[in-house]
C-alpha cells in the first residue's frame, strides 16, 4: 500500500529574508520530520529588523493554490500565518476542510509595528476561522486585540485566553515573549485546564519566533503528537532556536530552529 508521508501545510506570507513566514515554516517542518507545503498569501519586502512593503496575492489565486494542493495531499495539520485581508481569509475558510487540525497564528502586526491585518479582517477571522481552529497562538499584543482588553499580568493572559475560547477556539496558547522577568511563560488554555510552558528569557528580540513556534506545533500534530505534547515539543525547539539565533548586519536576531 502506498502510504502518504506525514505532511503539514502553511498558508502564509513570504519573507525574502528567510527568517519568518513560509520560509521559516518550511525550515521548521523539516525539524518536526514532516513534509512541508506552502500556500502564499502575500509577498513582502522585509528583513530581520523591518518591513518596507506588503502585497497581498489575489484571493482566487490563494484559493486555487490551496485547492490544487489538497487534490493530491491531505496534510495532517494546517497553519495559517499572515492572511493579509478579509477576502483571503474568506477564500481560505471556504476551501480548507474543517476536519484537518488548524493552527492559527493570528499575524496582525509585525514585531517592528507594521500593520499586516486590518480591523475588518480580524473580525472576519473571528467569524470564519477561529470557530473551527484546533489551537490559536497569539502573542500578548495579538491577544489584547482579539480579547479586546489590556494584558499586564498572568491572570489577564488567562482571561484573554478564555475570551478567545468564547469566540470559538478549542485551545489558546497565549505566548509570554512580550512579558518581563527571567522566564518566558506561555499559557496553554482550554475550557478545563491551564498548562504553563516555561523557558529562560533571552535578553533580545528574535525575528520569526512566533511563525516558527506555530509551525512546530503544526508539524508535531501532523506527525501524530497530541496537542499538549506538540506544544511542549514546540516550546523546546523554539527555545533552542532562540538561544542559537543568527543575525544579519542590523544585529537583530533571527530564529534558528
Amino acid at each position: 500500500m502506498n502510504m502518504q508521508f506525514p505532511s503539514a501545510l502553511s498558508i502564509a506570507g513570504s519573507d525574502p529574508s528567510g527568517g519568518a513566514g513560509i520560509q521559516i515554516d518550511l525550515k521548521t517542518f523539516v525539524h518536526t520530520k514532516v513534509w512541508g507545503m506552502a500556500v502564499i498569501t502575500a509577498l513582502t519586502a522585509q528583513n530581520s529588523s523591518r518591513v518596507t512593503g506588503s502585497w497581498p496575492v489575489e484571493p482566487d489565486i490563494v484559493q486555487k493554490q490551496l485547492s490544487t494542493v489538497l487534490e493530491d495531499m491531505t496534510p495532517g495539520a494546517v497553519k495559517t500565518g499572515m492572511l493579509a485581508n478579509a477576502q483571503i481569509i474568506r477564500a481560505v475558510s471556504r476551501t480548507l476542510p474543517q476536519d484537518i487540525p488548524l493552527v492559527i497564528d493570528p499575524v496582525i502586526t509585525s514585531t517592528s509595528g507594521y500593520r499586516l491585518l486590518d480591523e475588518d479582517a480580524v473580525q472576519v477571522m473571528c467569524e470564519t476561522l477561529i470557530p473551527f481552529s484546533h489551537i490559536i497562538t497569539p502573542n500578548i499584543p495579538e491577544a489584547e486585540i482579539l480579547a479586546n482588553m489590556s494584558i499586564t499580568t498572568e491572570d489577564e493572559m488567562i482571561e484573554a485566553g478564555r475570551r478567545i475560547i468564547d469566540i470559538g477556539a478549542s485551545r489558546v496558547i497565549v505566548k509570554g515573549g512580550h512579558g518581563t522577568g527571567i522566564h518566558a511563560t506561555d499559557l496553554l488554555i482550554s475550557k478545563h485546564e491551564i498548562i504553563r510552558l516555561t523557558s529562560k528569557r533571552q535578553p533580545y528580540d528574535v525575528h520569526g519566533s512566533g511563525c516558527s513556534f506555530s509551525a512546530a506545533i503544526t508539524g508535531y500534530i501532523a506527525g501524530g503528537c497530541n496537542t499538549i505534547e506538540s506544544c511542549e515539543k514546540a516550546k523546546e525547539l523554539i527555545s533552542n532556536g532562540i538561544s542559537r539565533a543568527i543575525f544579519g548586519k542590523s544585529g537583530r536576531r533571527i530564529i534558528n530552529p
